[in-house]
C-alpha cells in the first residue's frame, strides 16, 4: 500500500525522493523552481492565461487559477513548491479576499438583512453539523473526531467572491445575507474547533469560557466602532497622501487579523471585520476604494487561488481505495447540507430559485481555513490521514463547483434585477441625468482633492465624463510660464485622480477675458449638465455689491450648480442632512436634491436625514410621499432656520441646501448660507443653485 500524504508533510518529503516516486506526474520535473524571479515570474504567467484560457470554456476565471496551482504544485508536475513565501502569499490573498467581502458589505444593509443572516448563518452551520457528524461516525470516527470534521464542513471560504462584482449583484440582499452567515457560521465553526480541542486535552474549564466570549465581544466591539473613529482622524489628518490613505488601510487589515489570532479566532473573522469597519469611511466609488479592489482581486487574491490548488492531491484518491469511501462520505454531507441549508433558507424568505443557488454556490466552498482546522485536529492525533486527504478532495471539488454555480445563477440573478429595473424613471433626476458631464473648476491644489471626490461619485454612479477645468485670465498681456505651469499642474493632478477613479476625463485648459465667463463658456461649449465649485463661505462688500466669480457664475449658468465648502474631507461624512427651509423652491427641484442627497447618502454609506423648516406643514404630505418607501428620517420643525439647522447639525455631517434666489447687492446663494456656514464653520456644505427659467 502506497504511503498516504498530508500537506504538513510534503515539504519535507521533497527533498528525499519518495515523493516522486508515488506520483509519476512530478518525474517530469527534477527539481522545483526556487529562484525568486523565476518563481514570480511564473506565478505572473498564471495569473495572466490560466483565467483566459478556461474563460474561452466559459468556466469562471478563477478556476482556471485553482487547476494552474494543481498543475504547477507539489502534487502535480513540481514545478513551484508550496514553501514559506507561497504560503504567507496565499495567507495575504485570503485575508484580502475575506476583507474585500467585508468591504463591500455595509453595516446598513447587514442591520436590514441582520434577521435572514442570522436565520442562514445558523441554518448552514446546524445542517451540516448534523449530516457531517451522522456521516464520519459509521465511518468509525470518534464522536469528538465526527464533530470537529462537521464542523469543517458548516464553515466556508467566499471564492467566488470576485465573481459577484462583475455581475453587479454584490449588494443585494441574497449576497449581504450570505455574506453575514459567513461571519456568523465561521465564528460558530472556529468556537467548535476551539472547544474540541480543550475537550480533548480535558481543559474545558469555566476559564476558558470566561476568556473567549467576553473576548470576542471586545473585539468586534472595539474594531466596528474603534476604527472608522481612527480611520477618520487619520484621513483629516494625512488625507492628502494616496499613499498614506493606501497603507492605512493595509496596516489596519492585518493588524487587526492578528489580534483575532490573539484571541484564539481565525484571522479571517478579523480580516471580514476590518472590510465592515473601513467601509463606513470610504466612498464606494472613490479612488481609494478602486485602487484597493484593483490590487486585491489583480495581485493578492490569485494568489490564494492558487496556493489552494496547490494543496490538492488528485493522485491520492487512486492509491488508496479507503480514500475514496471517506472521500465520498465528506463531499456529500457537505454538498447535501449546504444545498439544504441555502435552498430552504431561500423558501423561507421567498426568494427565486436562482438566489438560492447562488447562496449555495458561495457557501459551498471550503478553502484554507477548513484545511487550517483539520490540521489541527491531526497534530492532536483526533483525525486520521484519510480525513486529511477526504478534506483536500473536499476542497477541490467544491472550489471547482462554487464559481460556476455563482457564475450561472448569479447571472440569473443579474437579470431578474435588470427587468426589475427597466421601469421608467424621472428625467429630471440626477440618477438620469446629473452626472453624465461634470465640470469642476479647479484652482486650489487644498480644495481641489474633495471637489473631484464628489464630481467622481455623480460621474462614475451614470458611467459619465468628468471635465476638469482651469481658466487664465487674459488681463491685456502674456500668460506668465508659472501660471501655465500651474494650470497644467493642476489638471494633470485631477486626471490622475481620475484615471484613479476608472472614469473618463477630458481635462480643459483654457484663457478667457474673466475666470467667470471663461466657466460658463466652458459649460456651454462641453454640454456640460452640472457644474460644482469651491466657495470660501463668506462674501465682502465688494463682491455683495459688484458680484464675487461664484455669483456670477451662479447668475449666468444655465445648468445646475453645487456651490461646496468642504473643510473636511468628503469621506468623512456620518449623516447626510438635508435642510429645506420655507424659501421658494419647486417639486422639481426639492425632488432633484433630494436624489442627489440620497445618491450621496449611499455612496457614502451615511444616513439621510430631510430636515423641513416652515411656517405651516404645506409641504408635509408632498415630503412625506417623496421618502415613502426610503429609509430616510423625515423631521418636521417651525423656527428660525439657522437656528434649527445649527441645533440639528453634528461633526461630520454633510449639509446640502437649495437657493436659487437673487437681487443686487445681494449674494446670489443668499444670506441664509452664509449664516450657517459661519454659524457651523467646520462642516461641510453643498449649496444647489438652479437656474432661473
Amino acid at each position: 500500500m502506497h504511503q498516504l500524504w498530508h500537506p504538513l508533510e510534503v515539504m519535507a518529503d521533497l527533498g528525499q525522493g519518495g515523493f516522486w516516486a508515488a506520483l509519476p506526474l512530478a518525474q517530469l520535473v527534477k527539481e522545483p523552481t526556487t529562484d525568486p524571479v523565476a518563481v514570480f515570474l511564473i506565478i505572473l504567467a498564471i495569473m495572466l492565461i490560466a483565467p483566459l484560457l478556461v474563460e474561452r470554456l466559459r468556466m469562471p476565471g478563477i478556476i482556471g487559477l485553482i487547476l494552474a496551482g494543481v498543475i504547477v504544485g507539489p502534487h502535480g508536475l513540481g514545478v513551484l513548491e508550496r514553501d514559506s513565501t507561497i504560503t504567507l502569499l496565499g495567507t495575504v490573498g485570503l485575508l484580502f479576499l475575506m476583507f474585500l467581502g467585508g468591504l463591500e458589505t455595509s453595516l446598513d444593509d447587514l442591520k436590514r438583512n441582520a434577521n435572514r443572516a442570522i436565520i442562514f448563518g445558523l441554518a448552514t452551520f446546524a445542517l451540516p453539523m448534523i449530516i457531517g457528524t451522522a456521516a464520519m461516525l459509521p465511518l468509525g470516527y470518534s464522536l469528538l473526531a465526527s464533530v470537529l470534521i462537521a464542523s469543517c464542513f458548516a464553515s466556508h471560504t467566499l471564492v467566488a467572491l470576485p465573481l459577484l462584482n462583475k455581475l453587479g449583484i454584490m449588494r443585494t440582499p441574497t449576497v449581504t445575507t450570505t455574506l453575514g452567515a459567513t461571519l456568523i457560521v465561521n465564528v460558530l465553526a472556529l468556537l467548535v474547533l476551539a472547544v474540541v480541542v480543550k475537550a480533548n486535552e480535558g481543559d474545558l474549564t469555566l476559564g476558558f469560557w470566561l476568556f473567549l466570549i467576553p473576548s470576542l465581544v471586545i473585539y468586534t466591539f472595539a474594531v466596528l466602532w474603534g476604527v472608522p473613529r481612527l480611520g477618520r482622524w487619520f484621513f483629516k489628518r494625512f488625507g492628502h497622501d494616496e499613499g498614506a490613505e493606501f497603507t492605512f488601510v493595509l496596516a489596519a487589515v492585518f493588524v487587526i487579523s492578528y489580534l483575532a489570532s490573539l484571541i484564539e479566532i481565525e484571522p479571517i473573522v478579523g480580516a471580514f471585520l476590518a472590510g465592515i469597519a473601513i467601509t463606513q469611511i470610504i466612498p464606494r466609488l472613490s479612488p481609494l476604494m478602486n485602487r484597493i479592489q484593483f490590487i486585491g482581486n489583480t495581485l493578492f487574491v490569485p494568489f490564494f487561488l492558487i496556493s489552494v490548488g496547490m494543496l490538492v492531491d488528485p493522485l491520492i484518491l487512486v492509491r488508496e481505495p479507503r480514500s475514496l469511501v471517506v472521500a465520498g462520505a465528506m463531499i456529500g454531507a457537505e454538498m447535501v447540507s449546504k444545498f439544504g441549508a441555502a435552498m430552504g433558507s431561500a423558501r423561507w424568505f421567498g426568494w427565486p430559485f436562482a438566489n438560492g443557488m447562488t447562496m449555495f454556490g458561495l457557501s459551498v466552498a471550503q478553502a484554507a481555513s477548513t484545511l487550517a482546522a483539520i490540521t489541527v485536529a491531526f497534530d492532536i492525533e483526533l483525525v486520521d490521514e484519510l480525513a486529511i486527504n477526504g478534506t483536500i478532495a473536499m476542497i477541490l471539488v467544491s472550489c471547482i463547483l462554487s464559481p460556476s454555480i455563482v457564475a450561472r445563477w448569479g447571472a440569473q440573478m443579474q437579470g431578474q434585477l435588470e427587468t426589475s429595473a427597466e421601469e421608467p424613471t424621472d428625467t429630471d433626476s440626477p440618477r438620469a441625468t446629473l452626472g453624465q458631464r461634470v465640470l469642476v473648476p479647479v484652482a486650489n491644489p487644498n480644495t481641489e482633492d474633495n471637489l473631484l471626490q464628489l464630481a467622481i461619485i455623480l460621474t462614475k454612479r451614470v458611467k459619465g465624463t468628468l471635465l476638469p477645468l482651469h481658466v487664465l485670465a487674459d488681463r491685456g498681456g502674456s500668460i506668465s510660464p508659472a501660471l501655465r505651469t500651474k494650470q497644467r499642474q493642476l489638471l494633470d493632478t485631477a486626471e490622475d485622480i481620475a484615471h484613479a477613479a476608472n472614469i473618463p476625463v477630458e481635462a480643459i485648459g483654457r484663457i478667457d477675458d474673466s475666470i467667470d465667463w471663461g466657466v460658463i463658456r466652458a459649460s456651454q461649449e462641453r454640454d456640460a449638465d452640472v457644474l460644482i465649485c469651491g466657495w470660501k463661505g463668506f462674501s465682502t462688500y465688494r463682491e455683495n455689491f459688484f458680484g464675487s466669480v461664484i455669483d456670477n457664475i451662479v447668475r449666468l449658468a444655465t445648468v445646475p450648480v453645487l456651490v461646496t465648502r468642504f473643510p473636511q474631507p468628503i469621506e468623512n461624512t456620518r449623516r447626510v442632512i438635508f435642510a429645506l427651509s420655507g424659501r421658494r423652491a419647486s417639486q422639481s427641484q426639492i425632488q432633484t436634491t433630494f436624489e442627489l442627497a440620497t445618491t450621496l447618502a449611499e455612496e457614502l454609506k451615511a444616513p439621510l436625514h430631510l430636515l423641513h423648516i416652515t411656517a405651516s406643514a404645506h409641504r408635509g404630505s408632498y415630503l412625506a410621499s417623496l421618502v415613502e418607501g426610503k429609509e430616510v428620517l423625515l423631521q418636521q420643525v417651525q423656527g428660525n432656520p439657522i437656528q434649527r439647522i445649527s441645533a440639528i447639525l453634528q461633526p461630520d455631517d454633510l449639509l446640502i441646501m437649495i437657493e436659487s434666489t437673487y437681487r443686487r447687492g445681494r449674494p446670489a446663494l443668499g444670506r441664509m448660507p452664509e449664516l450657517v456656514a459661519s454659524a457651523n464653520w467646520d462642516n461641510n456644505m453643498i449649496v444647489v443653485n438652479f437656474p432661473v427659467r
